[in-house]
């Protein structure tokens, strides 16, 4: 479809964005509901549990998990979530937090929202089936007039496939698509503070997941289902695409014997056009890659931009053993990782460039030595002893616990993070 080329700052272009609203959250005037989280006791569920308890509602965390269940039971946190064991102790105490390890519960409620991972498989196409399989065993235990958010990251059509499937086999309940934007750590702050996006198959379905998630204090922007699919695509397509230029950039720096941190500080000290020039590092955790992944599926694999980024960021660590290899001889040394998390500060592994860059210097290596201060792992060894013992370090993770870490051992850093 060809539209007329605009300007962002004429009227014309104004009349293209969604609408955006707000409403102050003030617990007193909100009409309470009961609420079910299904994958509640995941990054995503249940900081968003626990706000909706805070702010009046009953919540009931669905999650086949019982060991994560019976913690948050007992007041423990399962991840690392800033502010989150406070409020957590908060919402267990006013006796409005439940737990249930499987969805019988879900009939019971008013909305339900989903919050399940939804990967891609070994040919890295979006895995429709194993989604079809979760929403099936929630619609089962669904009854007409409820809400139901889906809140994961879905295939592009996936939103109103799903409402055309209900409204062929029932119940009738309204189905709305609101995808989460959260950092993993910050998602209490970003839920009250980021415009949330939200859709739904129909008009009444859409306005309903407006006005609840208006609730939490935060604009809400109405989208149509696909543009709120493809909204949550582009959001971590577009980060994963930026980081893979400055990691592009890095590896051009380094063959040259050019500092890269020296020229991003030079290309972006008071020069606005360059605010957004990321710094280099691994590019990894649950989400960037597979929705780039996903983008590239739903556009029949014709998205070369993407699919370049995955080849760059995911080679970084073989260009850094690479690197190694033409100044030290492996074969004799010990190489120890300094963080295993995909992010620092953080305490998940989940695609975590870390364990490859472990595993291509298994291959080289006379040693490798892993730690980290967040990740249980009985193969893991404390930071004391992975400086004494290595030869040569390796910056994994941006944890602040490596902040003016002393030692005499040569470091590759590949963030520049030790440096700031």
């Amino acid at each position: 479809m060809l539209r007329k080329c605009v300007r962002p700052e004429s009227p014309a272009y104004r009349d293209h964005l969604p609408q955006r609203t707000t409403m102050q959250c003030n617990p007193s005037n909100i009409e309470t509901k009961r609420v079910a989280i299904v994958g509640g006791g995941g990054h995503v569920g249940l900081p968003l549990g626990l706000l909706v308890c805070d702010i009046g509602h009953t919540v009931t965390l669905v999650d086949p998990d019982a060991a994560r269940l019976a913690a948050i039971r007992a007041g423990k946190m399962p991840f690392l979530e800033r502010g989150a064991e406070e409020l957590l102790a908060r919402c267990l105490e006013g006796g409005r937090l439940l737990t249930h390890s499987d969805a019988a519960s879900l009939s019971d409620q008013d909305v339900v929202i989903l919050t399940i991972g939804t990967p891609v498989d070994e040919y890295l196409d979006p895995s429709v089936r194993q989604f079809d399989h979760v929403i099936d065993g929630v619609l089962e235990h669904m009854r007409s007039g409820q809400l139901l958010i889906i809140r994961s990251t879905v295939f592009p059509g996936v939103t109103e496939r799903l409402g055309r499937k209900v409204a062929e086999r029932g119940p009738a309940v309204d189905i709305a698509y609101c995808p989460e934007r959260i950092a993993e750590g910050h998602a209490l702050e970003e839920l009250t503070k980021l415009p949330q996006l939200v859709s739904g198959v129909t008009p009444a379905s859409c306005r309903r997941a407006a006005e609840f998630f208006r609730q939490l204090g935060a604009g809400v922007i109405e989208l149509s289902t696909v543009e709120a699919e493809l909204a949550k695509l582009f959001t971590n397509s577009y980060r994963y695409i930026n980081f893979a230029i400055s990691n592009q950039f890095y590896m051009m720096a380094e063959r040259f014997d050019a500092d890269f941190l020296r020229i991003h500080a030079a290309v972006t000290t008071d020069y606005p056009r360059m605010r957004g020039f990321a710094r280099s590092g691994f590019t990894g955790g649950p989400c960037l890659l597979k929705d780039t992944m996903q983008l590239a599926s739903f556009n029949h694999n014709l998205f070369a931009l993407g699919q370049t980024a995955m080849m760059v960021n995911e080679g970084l660590p073989s260009f850094l053993v690479e690197k190694l290899r033409t100044t030290r001889d492996l074969a004799r040394e010990t190489v120890g990782i300094l963080g295993m998390a995909f992010k620092g500060d953080c305490d998940d592994p989940r695609s975590s460039l870390s364990y490859k860059l472990r595993k291509i210097l298994l291959m080289d290596a006379r040693r490798v030595v892993c730690t980290d201060p967040y990740i249980a792992d009985p193969e893991f060894l404390p930071l004391e002893t992975v400086l004494d013992l290595a030869d040569v370090l390796i910056l994994g993770a941006c944890h602040q616990e490596y902040r003016g870490l002393k030692t005499s051992k040569p470091i590759v850093d590949v963030f520049g993070f030790l440096s700031l």
